[in-house]
């Protein structure tokens, strides 16, 4: 369609206002469609993508836009309630741009102590999202669970941001012989939603061909699918009822199915107390899946207290699991703290001692007998659970930041590159902090 605006005409004015409603819709539904395509790229042979067992898989949210990156979201989820600005941001951690090309890297209100602009980078750009896996291949680092929000990918702008995501991670995967697997986080979802699980899975399966990816992981001869969100005792309004139901559908549907279920479920499955609901329907639920991953992230504090917990509720998580023949994938993370989004909140309320509080817990999964684990989180610098490169010089003024205690920006993706090595007993079991060389 052509539409002339020249002369002045009475309508021109009405014509150009819908142009600029209806224009930048057509171009997100474009944008979409380019990426809604088998992948047909390079693919590298690297890490095993059959098997999930003895491997350290993290988080990837992917949630971060910026001005400027074709997103059309501004500062998504680097914002705070007043914007992306001194005195309101959301996250606790600044990442480490300096290895950025230009064209990654965004400028943003926020003043580095030399008075130069401090720059953020967008997961919509696919250099950013491939250096991120490369950066995996380097450190040793097997892949990521992709997330995917069911309550963004309901709507088109969040749809478009987190498909075109998924196609940078599924390139990204295939260029460096890494594996990754679509995770879809429930959290905000409304009761009798389910529905907008399976559409968007039949879109992957059948636009993206996501399945039959070289790079898509499997376990038990099987594509992974993981499903976040069930069981929390906190108010959720979809049931234990729907995810029978849609577990049940991911096994058996003749098309869609086939799945290798991973459930992201409370801390205390297995008790039904605490953080999960009191209801046996959970353990049904459990049972119909294949793996299962409690979600850990602050629930213990010191190194001490990390290996108290395994010793006492992993341990007997992971000899339920093996009595009822499902795989066991527990959570490990390097520290935490979102001050900036809840400002009452301490600033590095877990503190990551240098990695030390990191690497007990990898020790203490080992010798309870874990032989996977999923490292939260690659990038999320909301919660301050990020591993991938972060700075030890933020942005000066009203917001304050972490740092990584004057270490490398790389420490963490080295260690947990160690971690991994020690979870496959390429190296000795010790308790002490690996030294780099």
């Amino acid at each position: 369609m052509m539409i002339h605006l020249s002369g002045p005409r009475p309508w021109a004015a009405a014509l150009a206002a819908l142009a600029a409603s209806v224009l930048p819709g057509l171009a997100a539904a474009a944008d979409l469609e380019a990426v809604l395509t088998p992948y047909t790229g390079p693919t590298v042979r690297g890490v095993d993508t059959t098997t999930l067992a003895g491997k350290v898989m993290c988080g990837y949210q992917g949630w971060h836009a910026a001005e400027g990156d074709d997103c059309g979201r501004g500062w998504y989820h680097w914002q705070g309630n007043d914007g992306f600005k001194p005195g309101s941001c959301k996250i606790d951690l600044w990442p480490d741009v300096s290895e950025l090309d230009a064209d990654e890297r965004y400028a943003t209100p926020f003043v580095l102590a030399d008075g130069k602009a401090a720059e953020v980078y967008s997961a919509v750009n696919a250099k950013t999202v491939d250096r991120h896996f490369r950066w995996m291949q380097e450190y040793g680092i097997d892949g990521a669970f992709v997330q995917r929000f069911v309550g963004e990918v309901s709507h088109p702008a969040g749809r478009r941001q987190f498909t075109t995501v998924l196609s940078h991670c599924r390139a990204g995967a295939n260029r460096h012989g890494r594996t990754y697997a679509v995770m879809y986080d429930l959290s905000g979802l409304g009761a009798a939603a389910m529905d907008k699980v399976k559409d968007d899975w039949r879109m992957l399966v059948d636009r993206m061909q996501i399945t039959r990816d070289p790079a898509y992981l499997h376990h038990g001869g099987k594509p992974v699918l993981a499903l976040w969100g069930f069981g929390f005792s906190d108010g959720r309004k979809y049931t234990l009822a729907e995810g029978i139901e849609l577990v049940r559908w991911l096994k058996a549907d003749p098309v869609y199915g086939g799945c290798t279920v991973m459930l992201g479920v409370p801390t205390y499955w297995r008790t039904l107390d605490r953080d999960c609901v009191k209801d046996p329907a959970m353990h049904e639920l459990i049972l119909l899946a294949d793996v299962v991953s409690p979600w850990t992230v602050g629930r213990f504090g010191t190194p001490e207290q990390a290996t108290a917990f395994a010793a006492k509720v992993m341990a007997a998580d992971l000899a339920w699991c093996r009595e009822r023949g499902k795989d066991y994938l527990p959570v490990v993370f390097p520290g935490f703290s979102w001050h900036n989004m809840f400002p009452d909140k301490p600033l590095g309320q877990i503190p990551r001692l240098g990695g030390r509080f990191l690497w007990a817990q990898y020790v203490a999964a080992k010798q309870a007998g874990a032989t996977m684990v999923y490292q939260a989180m690659f990038d999320e610098v909301d919660e301050a659970t990020a591993i991938y490169k972060c700075t030890n010089a933020p942005p000066v003024g009203a917001s304050t930041f972490l740092t990584y205690e004057g270490l490398p920006s790389d420490h963490y993706l080295w260690l947990v590159g160690q971690a991994a090595r020690l979870l496959r007993g390429e190296m000795p079991l010790t308790e002490a902090l690996p030294v780099r060389r």
